[in-house]
C-alpha cells in the first residue's frame, strides 16, 4: 500500500497489514481509494527513513507493465555481496488506442457519408499542416497515459530512478520472413477456395481478419476464397465462420503472421514516451530487450507485462541482480477516457439524432466518479460502493460487481473523482510459458 506523510509527501510502501494496523490505531488517514493510500498523521517526511525505490517499465502496443523495485545489497550464502530486487507494486497499464483508432475511422465513415449524400466536394488529404514530431491520437494516447500513470506513482512512491525497455522492431525484417512464405496468392491457394475446396470456380481475395476488425492488408492476411463464401464471411470472424470446420481453421489460422501495427506503434512512440520520462527530472536509464528476457528467463518466470517490468535492466552495477520478491496482486489500470465531447448522438449514417446536455456533472457527480450509495430499503437494500453514471434527473445510476442500480443522488457520497481510468485487482502469472 502507498503510504503518505504529514506533509502529503510519499514515503515507502507498506504491507496491506500494517496499513490495517495503523487505520485501526488512530496513526493514519485514508488519503485515496484507488490505488489505496493512506497518509500518517504522527510522522512528517523529514523523521521517516527514506531507501527509496526504482520505477522499471515495461511499455507494449495494448498494455503497459510498470513495476516499483526495492534495491537491496545483502550477503549471499558463501559471503559474497549480491544485490537483490524486491517488487513492491506492479501495474498493468491497458491502452485504449484500439477504441481510439475505431472512433476515428468511424468519424471518418461519417464524414465521407454526408460529404457524398449532402453535395458532392472532393475529397482532401493533405489540407492540415501537423507539427514537427506529430502522432495519431490512438498513438499519443499510449505514451501520455503511461506518463500520466508515471506522474501518480511519482506523488505515492519515493522514486529514484526510471528504467524503461526500449523496443525497435525492425519492419522490413518481419516481412522479409513472410515473403519468403507466401510469395503469391495463387501458389498459396493452390487455385481453389481456402475455406471449402471448391476448384475451377471464380475466386475472390479475402480478408482473414476482415479489416473492419483490425485485419490489414499483408500477404499473410489474404486468401482466395470462392465468392459464396466470402460473402457468407463477410467480416465475421474465422473462428465464428470455420467452427464446424476444425481442421481447415487450424490450416487457415496457421498462415496467419502477427499484425506489424504494433511493432509499428512501438517505433513510433519509444522515443517520445523516453523524451517525456527524462522530464520528470528523474534519471532515465534505457535497457535493450534482451537483457530483459535474460533476466526473466534466468528467475524462470512466464511472459506478461508486469514480470516483464520486475526485469527490466540491471541496479547499475554491471552483475546479475536476483529477484527475491513478485508481488502477488497486481493493479489493473484501463484506460476508459473522460467521455465524448460530441454534443449529438449520430445514426448509423453519421447525421445527428439526439442532442446531449453540455453540462457533465450533474448534482456535484460526474460519470466515473467512486461513490458510496446508502439505500435503505428495497432489493438493493444496503450499503455499496461503486462508479456512478449520472443523470440529469439525479437518480443516478451505480455500478457495483454484483450488479447496477439506481440511487437517488441525496443517498450518494463522493469518495473520489473520476480520473480516465478503471481500477481493478488481478493475479500474478506463475506458470510456465
Amino acid at each position: 500500500m502507498f503510504v503518505l506523510s504529514r506533509d502529503g509527501l510519499p514515503l515507502m510502501p507498506c504491507h496491506p497489514a500494517r496499513a490495517r494496523a495503523l487505520l485501526a490505531r488512530g496513526r493514519a488517514v485514508v488519503a485515496r481509494h484507488t490505488p489505496f493510500t493512506i497518509r500518517l498523521k504522527d510522522r512528517s517526511h523529514a523523521e521517516a527513513e527514506i531507501s527509496g525505490v526504482e520505477l522499471r517499465i515495461d511499455p507494449g502496443s495494448r498494455g503497459t507493465g510498470l513495476a516499483l523495485i526495492e534495491t537491496r545489497r545483502q550477503r549471499a550464502v558463501d559471503g559474497s555481496l549480491v544485490v537483490v530486487r524486491r517488487g513492491l507494486v506492479s501495474v498493468e497499464l491497458r491502452h485504449r488506442g484500439p477504441q481510439i483508432h475505431q472512433a476515428m475511422v468511424r468519424r471518418a465513415g461519417y464524414r465521407r457519408r454526408r460529404r457524398s449524400a449532402l453535395r458532392y466536394r472532393p475529397a482532401r488529404f493533405a489540407n492540415r499542416a501537423r507539427q514537427p514530431g506529430w502522432l495519431a491520437p490512438s498513438l499519443r494516447h499510449r505514451v501520455e497515459s503511461v506518463r500520466a500513470v508515471v506522474d501518480r506513482l511519482l506523488r505515492s512512491a519515493p522514486v529514484l530512478a526510471i528504467h524503461i525497455e526500449e523496443n525497435a522492431f525492425a519492419i522490413p525484417t518481419l516481412s522479409a520472413s513472410e515473403d519468403a512464405i507466401a510469395a503469391a496468392l495463387p501458389e498459396r491457394a493452390g487455385g481453389s477456395c481456402a475455406y471449402c475446396g471448391a476448384a475451377d470456380v471464380p475466386l475472390a481475395v479475402d480478408h482473414v481478419r476482415a479489416r473492419a476488425r483490425g485485419g490489414t492488408d499483408r500477404r499473410a492476411n489474404l486468401l482466395l476464397a470462392c465468392v459464396p463464401c466470402n460473402q457468407a464471411k463477410a467480416a465475421r470472424p474465422v473462428e465464428e465462420f470455420l467452427a464446424d470446420k476444425p481442421d481447415v481453421l487450424a490450416r487457415v489460422l496457421s498462415r496467419l503472421r502477427r499484425p506489424l501495427s504494433d511493432a509499428a506503434a512501438m517505433n513510433a512512440t519509444r522515443v517520445r514516451l523516453v523524451t517525456l520520462l527524462v522530464e520528470t527530472g528523474l534519471p532515465v536509464h534505457v535497457w535493450p530487450a534482451s537483457l530483459t528476457a535474460s533476466n526473466r528467463a534466468a528467475s524462470a518466470l512466464p511472459k506478461s507485462h508486469t514480470l516483464d517490468a520486475l526485469s527490466v535492466g540491471s541496479p547499475g552495477t554491471g552483475a546479475r541482480d536476483g529477484l527475491v520478491r513478485i508481488p502477488d496482486a497486481v493493479y489493473v489500470l484501463t484506460a476508459t477516457g473522460r467521455g465524448s465531447y460530441a454534443r449529438t448522438t449520430p445514426d448509423r449514417f453519421g447525421f445527428p439524432r439526439l442532442v446531449r446536455p453540455r453540462r457533465k456533472r450533474h448534482q456535484g457527480f460526474a460519470s466515473g466518479d467512486l461513490v458510496r450509495a446508502t439505500v435503505r430499503k428495497g432489493r438493493w437494500a444496503g450499503v455499496w460502493t461503486g462508479r456512478v453514471a449520472v443523470r440529469s434527473t439525479g437518480r443516478h445510476s451505480v455500478a457495483t460487481p454484483f450488479g447496477r442500480f439506481n440511487a437517488s443522488h441525496e443517498n450518494l457520497r463522493m469518495l473520489q473523482r473520476a480520473d480516465g481510468f478503471a481500477y481493478s485487482w488481478g493475479r500474478e502469472a506463475r506458470g510456465s510459458e
